[in-house]
């Protein structure tokens, strides 16, 4: 826990100094810099990008430049996204893109939107997007991408480490990461797919239900981890919640027995009159269910960061220090709580699937 209550010390710090905006040699706020805009700098942390920010100012602090990879007309084009980070900042009205240098000449990134640039080298607006602009396939290794790769990687080591312990030493007392592991997949086995899941029929649907609660819980954790400075909100996209939700999906209907979609097609003791009413409702039915799991994933790990920044942010809207002494403490109160949140939403996640899964499957009671 004390290593925890550091490590949360030292995001804040991380994020207050990447959040502040220098100063003159009067101590005051330089007139040409815009104001403090705290949906902007929210938005730009719980977002995706291309280049992974570690601290300083925005593009222009440090950070780790990913690679791009575009899919145009003329083939795929792939360079750094220093290239664009770096390349010329072109003010157009209210809005400011960046115009892509080297090899990325042609291209132009409006918010970590990559779009061709026209014969005159532009992007072109309309009430604040681009429009008439072709915006090429973006198979880019963004932030996200990466710490998916990140978080994947860990669960894969994870689960094999323990599987080599038990392959080298058989049925014993478990020790090390093995022995840290096991009740948890045992709580996943047994109160979570045994307890929702037929019993004949549960342990097929273990090792999906182990899956996406590690790699929901461990991204969960990563995208907390100060010790990374920005950390990628990966279970806050709902790009990935929405195909996690989509796996889940898939399964109930791959799985789904006669008994269940007699209950979609021909619910029992409902008259035939109120069939056609009743056999649309249940269809929606099938995919609200996943749509749930999708948002609210999505909604509860987003929510945290937005909170948190947005206590760090009271100090730079008041322009005073002494706020900090408030909204520090809120916003480690918050990030503690997070770390409890981290583990619940990948517990919900799991068990709703198993609870809709065990539904499709379950046979009719005589």
């Amino acid at each position: 826990m004390k290593k925890a209550l550091t490590y949360i010390l030292i995001a804040l710090v991380f994020s207050m100094t990447s959040f502040a905006s220098p100063a003159n040699e009067h101590g005051k706020e330089s007139h040409d810099e815009k104001e403090f805009d705290v949906s902007e700098m929210i938005m730009h942390h719980v977002k995706d990008a291309h280049e992974w920010h570690l601290w300083g100012p925005e593009h222009g602090g440090t950070s780790i430049y990913l690679p791009v990879i575009l899919k145009t007309k003329e083939g795929v084009e792939t360079f750094s996204s220093s290239n664009l980070y770096h390349g010329e900042l072109v003010h157009d009205g209210e809005n400011h893109y960046y115009k892509g240098v080297g090899p990325a000449q042609g291209f132009g990134m409006f918010h970590e939107k990559i779009y061709e640039l026209d014969e005159h080298g532009k992007l072109h607006f309309e009430d604040g997007h681009v429009h008439g602009n072709i915006k090429p396939i973006d198979f880019s290794i963004t932030k996200n991408v990466t710490s998916l790769f990140i978080g994947s990687f860990l669960v894969f080591i994870i689960m094999f480490s323990c599987a080599k312990f038990y392959k080298t030493n058989g049925a014993v007392a478990p020790k090390g990461i093995a022995k840290f592991m096991e009740p948890i997949i045992l709580f996943v086995q047994d109160d979570i797919a045994k307890a929702n899941i037929d019993e004949k029929k549960y342990k097929k649907f273990v090792p999906f239900l182990l899956t996406i609660f590690f790699f929901i819980w461990i991204n969960n954790l990563l995208g907390m981890i100060p010790i990374f400075p920005g950390s990628a909100n990966l279970t806050g996209n709902i790009s990935v919640t929405f195909f996690l939700a989509a796996l889940t999906l898939v399964i109930i209907l791959v799985n789904g027995n006669k008994n269940y979609w007699g209950h979609i097609f021909a619910p029992p003791g409902v008259p035939k009159l109120l069939l056609p009413i009743m056999i649309p409702i249940e269809i929606v039915g099938i995919f609200t269910k996943p749509f749930a799991l999708m948002i609210r994933l999505f909604a509860n790990i987003t929510a945290g960061h937005i909170i948190i920044l947005a206590l760090i942010s009271i100090i730079f809207i008041n322009k005073n220090v002494a706020w900090g002494a408030l909204s520090v403490p809120m916003a480690l109160f918050i990030s503690i709580l997070e770390l409890l949140v981290a583990a619940l939403q990948a517990y919900l996640f799991a068990m709703l699937s198993a609870l809709f899964i065990g539904a499709a499957v379950e046979e009719a009671h005589h």
